[in-house]
C-alpha cells in the first residue's frame, strides 16, 4: 500500500519535470546537503536491507509451517514456525519505526538547514531584490521548494532503495519457487499499466487546476483578510458579491476534489484487482502443479503470498523518474535563490565603526538603479518582462559635507534623488559612483552590522511588526529594560498613551500597526529609534501625512532624536528644516542651491518658489 500511495503521487505530479535539465554541478552539490547525516545515511541503508529480507523471509517460514509442519502433522514444526512468523512481525515494526525515525530525522535535519541557508542568505539581498520580488513565490521556495528537495533524501530515495530490494528478492525468490506461476503473474503488469497511465494524465490535469484555483483562493484570502485590504471592502466592495467570488472558487476546489477522489479509488481498486487476478492466476496454474508433484502446497502459498507484495513496487518504480526529477529540480531552484549573490556585500576585512561624532562627506556621488537581472529571479516575480530600457540616472555628481552633531536637511521636487542620497548612506544600495565616507573612511569599508548600527532611520510610514510594543521596542535594543522604554517613549511623546492602553507595554498594535494612528505610530518608530541611540540620524518626511496636533507632538519627539546627532532630514514641508545647520537643494539629481533657510529665500531661487507656493497654500 505504501508503494502505491507513492505510485499515486508520482502519477499526480507534473510529469513535464521527467525531461528537464539539470545545471552541471547540481547532483555534487545535493549531495553535499547529505555528508552530515552519512553515519545516518548507512543505518538507513541497512534498515531499508533488513525491511527487504523479512518482506520474503516470512512467506518462506508460512511455505515450511505447511509443507514441513501441517502436512506431515508434525505440532513442534508448526509451533515453532508460528513463532517464528510472530517474532518476523514484531521484527519488521521494529524496522519501520527505526526507519520512519531515521527519515524524519534526515528529512526534517534537510529542511532546517536549506530553510536556514535560504533565510539568512535572503535577509543579505539589497533592498532592491525586495522591491521586485514577489512575497508569496519566496516563501513557497523556503516551503514547498524546500520540502520537495527534503523528499529527495527520504521518501524518493528511500522508495527506490526499498522498492528495488523488494523487487530483486521478492522475483527472484518467486523465480525459485516456481518459474511458471512468475512468468504468469508479471504478464498481467502491462495491462495495469494501460489504465494506470490514463489515470496519470487525469490526475496531472485535476493536479494543475486544483493548484491554480487554490493559489486564486489563497490570494483573494491574503488581499481581503491584511487591515487595509478589509478597510477597501468594506468601504467599496459588495459583501454578497465577494462572498459570490469566493464560493464559486471553493466550489471549484471541492469539484476538483472530488475528481481526485474518484480516480485514487479507481487506481486502488484496478492495483488490488490485478493483484487478485494475479493470485488466482497463481492458484490456477499452481495448483495444478502442486496436483502433478511439482511444487508442493507451502511454496505454492508463498508464491501468492509474495504476489501481493510485487505490484506495488513495480509500478513506484516504473514511475520514479518523475519522484527523482521532480526532487532535483526542488533543489535546483533552491539553489537558484543561494546562487543570487547580494549587490551589497563587504569587502573582505571590514572595520567597525565606532565614530560617536561622524562627519559624513558625498563626494561626486553618482547612482543608477541596477537592472532587474542583476537584483532578481525572473521565477520570483509574478510578471517578469525583459527591461528594454537602461534605467537613468538617479544622482549626478552630488557633493556635500554632513558636519559632526548638524542638521542638513535635503528638499526638492519629488523624483529629486532625496529619499535615494538617504538610501545610499545604510547601504541599502551601493553608489555606482564617487563615495560616501564617515571621518574620512569609505563607507563600504566598515562592517554592515555596524554601519547600519550606527545609523537611526523614521521613515513617512514606519513600519511595526504585527507584535507587542515592547517587541516592536526591543527590535532596536534586544536587552532594553522597561525602564528604558519609558525613557524612551516619554522623549518620543507617546508615553502618556500607552501608561493608558489596557495592557501597557505589552499590547498588540496589529498587523502593520493598524490599530495606532499615523501619529502614534510615527511616535513609537522614534522611541524605538531613541532606543538605539544612534550617532546618526536619518528622517525621511517623517511629519508628511500628519495633522497638525500629531505634527507638533512628532516634532518634539524629533527634537530629542535630533539632539547632539549628526542628522539627514528630507522634507516636502519647508516649515519643519527652517531652523537645519545647512539645507541642500536638489533638482533632477543635483544640488542646484545650498545654505540657511534665510540665504535661499532671498535668492529667489527654487528654494524661495517652492517657499512661496507652500505659503500660498497654507491655511492661515
Amino acid at each position: 500500500m505504501h508503494a502505491g500511495w507513492m505510485a499515486l503521487r508520482t502519477l499526480s505530479s507534473d510529469q513535464s519535470v521527467k525531461n528537464a535539465k539539470l545545471k552541471p554541478g547540481t547532483l555534487k552539490r545535493i549531495f553535499a546537503y547529505a555528508i552530515p547525516y552519512k553515519s545516518v545515511f548507512a543505518l538507513f541503508l541497512i534498515c531499508l536491507i533488513a525491511d527487504a529480507v523479512l518482506t520474503v523471509a516470512t512467506p518462506l517460514l508460512l511455505r515450511e509451517l505447511i509443507d514441513n509442519g501441517v502436512i506431515p502433522k508434525d505440532r513442534s514444526v508448526v509451533t515453532t514456525m508460528a513463532v517464528a512468523v510472530a517474532l518476523l512481525a514484531i521484527a519488521s515494526a521494529l524496522v519501520n519505526i527505526v526507519v520512519r525515525w531515521i527519515s524524519a530525522k534526515i528529512g526534517e535535519g534537510l529542511i532546517y538547514d536549506l530553510r536556514s541557508q535560504v533565510f539568512r542568505h535572503v535577509q543579505e539581498q539589497s533592498i532592491a531584490f525586495f522591491t521586485r520580488t514577489q512575497t508569496g513565490a519566496l516563501i513557497s521556495r523556503i516551503n514547498s521548494d524546500v520540502i520537495g528537495a527534503q523528499r529527495a533524501f527520504t521518501s524518493t530515495f528511500s522508495g527506490i532503495i526499498s522498492n528495488v530490494l523488494t523487487l530483486v528478492l521478492v522475483v527472484g525468490t518467486m523465480l525459485a519457487l516456481s518459474w511458471q506461476i512468475t512468468v504468469a503473474s508479471l504478464l498481467l503488469l502491462p495491462i495495469f499499466l494501460a489504465p494506470t497511465k490514463w489515470i496519470g494524465s487525469r490526475l496531472q490535469g485535476y493536479t494543475r487546476d486544483s493548484f491554480e484555483v487554490n493559489a486564486q483562493m489563497s490570494s483573494t484570502m491574503t488581499e481581503r483578510f491584511n487591515v487595509s485590504g478589509a478597510l477597501l471592502v468594506k468601504l467599496y466592495g459588495d459583501l454578497n458579491q465577494e462572498s459570490k467570488e469566493f464560493k464559486t472558487k471553493a466550489r471549484k476546489v471541492a469539484d476538483i476534489g472530488i475528481s481526485m477522489a474518484m480516480l485514487n479509488t479507481f487506481f486502488f481498486i484496478a492495483l488490488i484487482s490485478i493483484a487478485a487476478l494475479a493470485t488466482a492466476i497463481a492458484y490456477g496454474i499452481g495448483g495444478h502443479l502442486a496436483i502433478d508433484g511439482s511444487i508442493t502446497v507451502g511454496s505454492l502459498i508463498a508464491i501468492t503470498t509474495l504476489l501481493a507484495r510485487l505490484y506495488g513496487p513495480l509500478v513506484a518504480l516504473a514511475t520514479v523518474r518523475v519522484d527523482v526529477m521532480g526532487a532535483l529540480v526542488s533543489f535546483e531552484r533552491v539553489f537558484e535563490v543561494l546562487d543570487l549573490e547580494p549587490m551589497v556585500k563587504e569587502i573582505s576585512a571590514p572595520k567597525k565603526l565606532e565614530s560617536k561624532t561622524p562627519a559624513i562627506t558625498f563626494n561626486e556621488v553618482r547612482f543608477t538603479y541596477p537592472k532587474a537581472q542583476e537584483i532578481s529571479l525572473a521565477s520570483l516575480e509574478a510578471a517578469f518582462l525583459p527591461e528594454v530600457k537602461d534605467s537613468e540616472e538617479i544622482l549626478k555628481g552630488i557633493s556635500f559635507e554632513v558636519k559632526p552633531g548638524t542638521v542638513t536637511a535635503l528638499v526638492g521636487p519629488s523624483g529629486a534623488g532625496k529619499t535615494t542620497i538617504s538610501a545610499l548612506l545604510p547601504r541599502l544600495y551601493d553608489v555606482t559612483g564617487g563615495c560616501i565616507s564617515i571621518d574620512g573612511e569609505d563607507i563600504r569599508n566598515f562592517t554592515l552590522n555596524s554601519l547600519r548600527g550606527s545609523i537611526g532611520v523614521v521613515m513617512q510610514d514606519s513600519h511595526l511588526f504585527h507584535a507587542t510594543i515592547t517587541e516592536n521596542l526591543r527590535y532596536a535594543k534586544s536587552d532594553a529594560t522597561l525602564d528604558e522604554m519609558k525613557v524612551a517613549c516619554e522623549a518620543a511623546q507617546i508615553w502618556d498613551l500607552v501608561s493608558t492602553l489596557p495592557n501597557g507595554l505589552e499590547t498588540m498594535v496589529g498587523e502593520r500597526g493598524h490599530r495606532l494612528s499615523g501619529g502614534e505610530k510615527q511616535r513609537l518608530a522614534i522611541a524605538r529609534l531613541l532606543l538605539k541611540s544612534p550617532s546618526i540620524v536619518i528622517l525621511d518626511e517623517a511629519t508628511a501625512h500628519l495633522d497638525s496636533e500629531n505634527e507638533e507632538l512628532v516634532q518634539k519627539a524629533l527634537a530629542q532624536a535630533l539632539y547632539g546627532r549628526t542628522s539627514i532630514v528630507i522634507a516636502h514641508r519647508l516649515s519643519t528644516v527652517m531652523g537645519a545647520d545647512q539645507i541642500i537643494v536638489l533638482e533632477n539629481g543635483s544640488i542646484v542651491e545650498r545654505g540657511k533657510h534665510e540665504e535661499l529665500v532671498l535668492t529667489g531661487g527654487l528654494y524661495s518658489e517652492l517657499f512661496a507656493r507652500q505659503d500660498l497654500t497654507t491655511p492661515n
